[in-house]
């Protein structure tokens, strides 16, 4: 689906990995039914991020990776870790063991023709301690996957230093003395400086597909998506900022839509996540032709910290309730860690009559659940088909 950037927007660098046509948005209207909305009428969607690329285990970190890549290429990159000068020739991240980005970055580098190193902690989440089987966990899902497309795999034990440095540093110190030249992405790519970026044009894509599917009567009011790392929430928001003002500036004034970010770590404070998607999305603002100071605030930032459960990584019964739900309603399968907890919350929002409450005047709502994948982790949770 064609749609048109901003002229400062589209002049950053981006390497697609995405299809080139949008990831589909479909109603999912045997969960409506099933969750008895009225008065006004709620329509739940879903935003398919895990059908956007046709690299591995697609998701939500292929947006993010796209507008990366390009300095990854370049034979002074802008945004590698000091010391580390050159043309890369092996990138770098981190995550949980079962973690999505890890894949997804090992996906880019061989795609473009680099070496992957995935440094994975062993001690990040309860995913592996709750474990029923932790020899599976520590081989299968995504760990597998990681080994299939040839990443070096790294597992660290929790609190592990090396010679008391910080364990990635001295991987990246290895790397170097080997004669590498490793590029350093964040894990969830959210710390990269360029991070922000994919979301913030996903944000235009969901604007055109909301002109094809409600024929410039509707749109998303409510928008449901996992806060992790934070930069999908921080891009979104700036993204339609962006799309506010413009509409603004040709005379068009709606409300703004609504993007809860539903938190699925209970490891940080409020104040902590609400702190760092008010900067992921001011940062990636300033780069796409906002103010991010004067543009965006802590208004703009709604953060949900309700269905955390437990634990990272740790599915509850509540998410696992909506884990099944989902599947045995609509045949969509979630994954463990982060969709099946931000489809716990956006079914709360509509059952327990919350979007109602503050949707009160109209008589009908449409809320989207964005999809950021990550149903290859399934496989490590060996209990997950125990569903009622």
């Amino acid at each position: 689906m064609a749609f048109t950037l901003p002229e400062t927007f589209a002049k950053l660098p981006r390497h697609p990995l995405s299809y080139p046509h949008s990831s589909p948005i479909h109603p999912l209207p045997t969960l409506s039914s099933f969750l008895r909305t009225s008065n006004p009428k709620i329509t739940l969607f879903a935003k398919r991020e895990d059908h956007s690329s046709p690299l591995a285990c697609a998701g939500n970190k292929y947006r993010k990776l796209e507008y990366i890549v390009p300095d990854i290429l370049s034979s002074k990159p802008q945004h590698n870790e000091p010391g580390y000068d050159g043309t890369p020739t092996t990138v770098v991240t981190e995550g949980a063991i079962q973690s999505n980005h890890t894949i997804q970055v090992t996906s880019v580098a061989k795609q473009i023709g680099l070496e992957a190193v995935a440094i994975l902690h062993k001690g990040t989440g309860g995913g592996l301690s709750t474990s029923t089987d932790k020899s599976a966990f520590l081989r299968t899902g995504n760990v597998q996957i990681a080994r299939l497309l040839g990443a070096d795999v790294r597992m660290l034990e929790p609190g592990s230093t090396s010679g008391g440095r910080d364990p990635v540093a001295s991987i990246m110190a290895e790397l170097k003395a080997q004669g590498k030249v490793p590029y350093w992405i964040p894990s969830g790519a959210s710390l990269h400086p360029l991070g922000g970026l994919g979301y913030a044009r996903c944000a235009f894509e969901i604007a055109a597909q909301e002109k094809e599917i409600f024929g410039g009567n509707g749109r998303f009011e409510y928008m449901f998506v996992a806060c992790g790392s934070g930069s999908t929430v921080g891009g979104l928001i700036a993204g339609f900022k962006l799309l506010d003002r413009i509409d603004a500036n040709n005379g068009m004034t709606k409300p703004p839509r609504k993007v809860i970010g539903v938190v699925i770590s209970p490891t940080k404070p409020r104040e902590w996540h609400e702190g760092r998607v008010l900067n992921f999305a001011r940062r990636a603002g300033d780069l796409i032709g906002l103010d991010g100071e004067k543009d965006i605030t802590m208004d703009d930032v709604r953060l949900d910290f309700r269905f955390v459960g437990t634990a990272y990584g740790v599915l509850d019964p509540q998410s696992r309730e909506a884990l099944g739900l989902m599947a045995q309603q609509e045949a969509v399968v979630l994954d463990p860690v982060y969709t099946a907890k931000v489809a716990r919350g956006a079914m709360h929002w509509v059952q327990e009559g919350e979007i109602a409450r503050e949707a009160s005047s109209k008589d009908e709502v449409n809320a989207l659940f964005i999809h950021t994948g990550g149903q290859a982790a399934l496989s490590a949770y060996a209990d997950v088909d125990q569903v009622e």
